[in-house]
């Protein structure tokens, strides 16, 4: 097996700055599944970070923390995670638990010649993180999860029902009531038809809409079936936006959604069962950033979490910010996670 450089365009148009197309590689890992990633050597002395992105996305969610660490001469490996971009889009749901998918992460080191990676990780990319940090602590100098902190082993051991009733005692509201929308027969194919209703709220401005028309139980389905208009955040440019469409277009969305389906089932919560214990907790430094106005994850939760997940040190920043952070905060991200890096013993 062998990384070679793509002939896939990523986004599936025109790449823009701050990615340099001769970048881009595509690598069939040991199960057969092609990954599409970006990759920029490290200067000497400098680590590799690598980047894991969530739903809906691809690398191009990374685009301002390329810019400013490809700069610096950090080595990079920004994925298009399995789903989306230009990455295999498998459909069975079995595909996408965390053992599989870490293992993937792991090839593509291996393939790079990359002992050791820095991981800076958002959304689903988090959950990716965490089984990073269970199954192989030793090929990794420390963890920086954004808005979505570490997931423990046991997150996915409590039955859905089960969460979301506790969810919804505790804030008010089911926080994860839209994984059934996501998991549902169709859910693709509604979503594409209603394609700028779903991604205005996925941006919305007013992050009180996460509450009322996105996490509750039907109520993201109901607010996309309406073609409900609302204002899109401001730092996501129009044309950035119709790069970001244009990729969820071509490459669908019956892919990416199995993210949601192993959580919503048990096949995450049964795949987790094989983590050994003594790896639950985090041994190397974890930055958390929490994004303060994102109400689907709550920030709280996971200030508490990074806090109890590891017994080594945890660095933590409260952001101004809905769930997209590095995009919304960029300049301030980037220079806390540079701070952070920086002040990391990479020879431990």
């Amino acid at each position: 097996m062998s990384a070679g450089a793509s002939s896939a365009l990523l986004p599936l148009v025109d790449v823009p700055a701050p990615f340099n197309f001769s970048l881009f590689k595509d690598f069939s890992v040991s199960r057969g599944l092609n990954y599409h990633y970006y990759a920029v050597p490290a200067d000497t002395g400098k680590p590799t970070l690598l980047f894991l992105h969530g739903f809906p996305s691809t690398s191009y969610d990374w685009r301002h923390q390329v810019a400013f660490f490809q700069d610096k001469g950090y080595g990079l490996l920004v994925l298009d995670m399995l789903g989306y971009g230009g990455t295999s889009k498998p459909l069975d749901p079995q595909l996408y638990v965390s053992s599989l998918v870490t293992r993937d992460i792991i090839d593509i080191l291996d393939a790079e010649g990359i002992d050791k990676a820095v991981v800076v990780a958002h959304d689903w990319g988090s959950k990716t993180a965490s089984r990073l940090a269970n199954y192989f602590p030793e090929r990794f100098h420390s963890y920086a999860f954004l808005a979505v902190g570490y997931i423990t082993p046991t997150f996915f051991a409590t039955p859905y029902e089960e969460s979301l009733n506790l969810s919804k005692a505790v804030l008010g509201y089911e926080n994860f009531g839209y994984w059934d929308f996501f998991s549902s027969e169709g859910a693709d194919h509604t979503i594409l038809k209603h394609l700028d209703s779903f991604w205005d709220i996925v941006y919305t401005k007013d992050t009180t809409k996460m509450i009322t028309d996105w996490s509750p139980l039907g109520a993201l389905e109901a607010f996309i079936t309406n073609d409900t208009r609302i204002p899109p955040v401001d730092y996501v440019t129009p044309e950035e936006r119709a790069i970001q469409m244009e990729v969820i277009r071509q490459g669908g969305l019956a892919a990416p959604l199995n993210w949601y389906k192993i959580a919503r089932g048990t096949l995450e919560g049964q795949d987790d069962q094989g983590i050994p214990q003594e790896n639950a907790l985090i041994h190397n430094p974890i930055f958390f950033g929490a994004a303060l106005r994102d109400y689907g994850p709550v920030a709280a939760i996971f200030l508490a979490g990074a806090l109890a997940a590891s017994d080594s040190s945890v660095t933590l920043h409260e952001y101004d910010s809905d769930h997209w952070v590095q995009m919304a905060l960029p300049d301030e991200v980037n220079g806390d996670l540079l701070e952070w890096i920086e002040g990391l013993d990479l020879d431990a």
